[in-house]
């Protein structure tokens, strides 16, 4: 057969092998050998080394200019031998000697499970195979998108979300930053034509747990239903961990409420918790008028069939909500959904949290009211129809016990020892080879580690379809001095001009 990249050499084993290349071969490509019989073997190259002995120390010190060939030798994994659609290992080791060829993409799609999918993520780095990942997998199993600052995570969680609606799937969006209410306006950058994507809006609501003069950029207020409060509601709701002498505060009041009259607010709570004689009332009413000057009880409800419509998501923007109150406020929002989605109340769906190292740390990092919430969306999730996604740029903050129910995680750049011990810890199979590869990522490329992927792959992520909201404000701009009037001239046209050149478009 013509086109062999190269030949092995050594001691070879049915998990790995060398081969001494002659060919167009690049870390992390993909290359086929006999194995016994007609069956091909799939592998990865997973390092390449150059060598000449001639050029070794000691020929050097003696001023040596002999020359002579230059070896290149790359190391290869075995990833398996493909048979009517699934993977085995091979059952003995290629022979040293056998040439090696460079695979073609209908076998490895067959042989990493890349054609089972129908949700297109990106193409495989260094070929032009489409990687598609299964929706209903995804979603039932969880899903974790983890990287540095920078590297592109809230972009590509966006195009995942963009492949969910476009199958129909609700969406909740935890949303600290305000990133996601642009996905409905339809994207202006991007190499449309080499992935083979068209620019798209989506439907979209942004619901602001403030107000709408504080967020002026969302939809409508999100509301809780402030009658009829129970003391486990309110507890969870307080911005301190309560004593239990607050709660049982709450309980006695709540307790005399009810047997005075049908209904009653959070005011009412507030003014029969100072009838108490009890010296601690204090405490708890100062947590509980903060809950009241928020507004979060005030007005109409947003109920939770509002947020789980199929084909929609729902972004709750925390702009100008306080830090402290962002976890008490998704405690209760994922509290009250979950139980109406174990009723039937509300369609299936996912739930999208982004920098879940606020709303779920681990442990020695910090406390999070929602934690006990996301843990148990993410134990039990599946059996209800609810899905969980977690974005973070700080795997290490991130509570262990749900990463490790994430069944799907897209991994960018890492650099950070502790991040990259805690991934560690969290993938099965991770080696010193994946670390590095994980440490030299380039923005917009992922590593997808999968149960449904044979193994470890990395993809160069798709253009959204609609427009990114989570450009970085430049902060020191670069200024060309100009010849003549034009200073002047834009002078006169007033600080608009200026202002679009800082902040881009409206509504960028």
């Amino acid at each position: 057969m013509r086109g062999s990249v190269g030949v092995i050499v050594g001691e070879t084993s049915p998990l790995q092998f060398k081969f001494m290349i002659h060919g167009a071969v690049g870390r992390g490509d993909y290359v086929k050998v006999r194995g016994d019989g007609k069956s091909w073997i799939l592998a990865q190259v997973e390092e390449i080394r150059r060598s000449n002995t001639a050029y070794s120390i000691a020929h050097m010190e003696r001023g040596c200019t002999q020359t002579c060939r230059e070896w290149v030798v790359a190391d290869a994994r075995v990833i398996g031998v493909p048979s009517d659609g699934r993977i085995r290992a091979p059952a003995t080791p290629p022979r040293p000697g056998e040439e090696v060829y460079a695979a073609d993409e209908k076998m490895i799609a067959a042989a990493l499970g890349l054609s089972k999918g129908d949700m297109y993520i990106g193409i495989l780095k260094g070929h032009d195979l489409r990687v598609e990942l299964d929706a209903n997998t995804l979603v039932q199993k969880h899903c974790s998108v983890l990287a540095k600052t920078g590297s592109g995570k809230s972009y590509t969680a966006a195009v995942i979300l963009e492949e969910l609606l476009d199958k129909g799937v609700a969406l909740l969006v935890i949303d600290t930053h305000g990133e996601y209410g642009s996905m409905r306006y339809p994207n202006r950058e991007g190499e449309f034509s080499r992935f083979g994507v068209k620019p798209k809006g989506y439907n979209i609501t942004v619901y602001t747990p403030a107000n709408l003069a504080v967020n002026p950029r969302a939809d409508r207020p999100f509301r809780f239903d402030g009658l009829n409060l129970s003391a486990r509601d309110i507890a969870r709701m307080l911005p301190d961990d309560p004593t239990n002498g607050s709660v049982a505060l709450l309980y006695e009041a709540i307790a005399a409420l009810k047997a005075e009259r049908e209904s009653y607010d959070l005011e009412d709570i507030i003014k029969q918790v100072e009838r108490s004689s009890s010296k601690s009332k204090w405490t708890l009413i100062g947590q509980l008028e903060q809950l009241l000057e928020m507004g979060i009880f005030s007005g109409e409800p947003t109920r939770p069939e509002e947020l789980l419509q199929r084909g929609h998501a729902s972004v709750i923007d925390m702009t100008g909500v306080p830090q402290e109150m962002q976890p008490m406020i998704v405690a209760k929002l994922l509290t009250d959904l979950f139980e109406a989605r174990k009723l039937g109340r509300v369609c299936p769906g996912m739930v999208v949290v982004e920098e879940a190292h606020n709303y779920i740390p681990e442990r020695g990092t910090g406390k999070a009211a929602s934690t006990s919430i996301i843990r148990t969306i993410a134990a039990e999730g599946r059996k209800f129809g609810m899905g969980l996604m977690i974005i973070s740029q700080r795997p290490a903050r991130v509570d262990k016990n749900v990463l490790s129910q994430c069944n799907t995680q897209i991994i960018m750049r890492v650099t950070n020892p502790n991040d990259l011990k805690a991934l560690s810890k969290g993938l099965e199979g991770m080696s010193s080879e994946l670390e590095e590869e994980i440490k030299r990522l380039p923005p917009g490329t992922a590593m997808i580690v999968s149960n449904e992927i044979e193994r470890p792959i990395v993809v160069n992520i798709r253009p959204r379809r609609s427009r990114h909201g989570g450009v970085s404000t430049p902060i020191v701009m670069t200024e060309h001095p100009v010849k003549g009037p034009a200073p002047r001239k834009e002078q006169q046209r007033g600080p608009g001009l200026f202002l679009r050149k800082v902040l881009g478009p409206r509504g960028a």
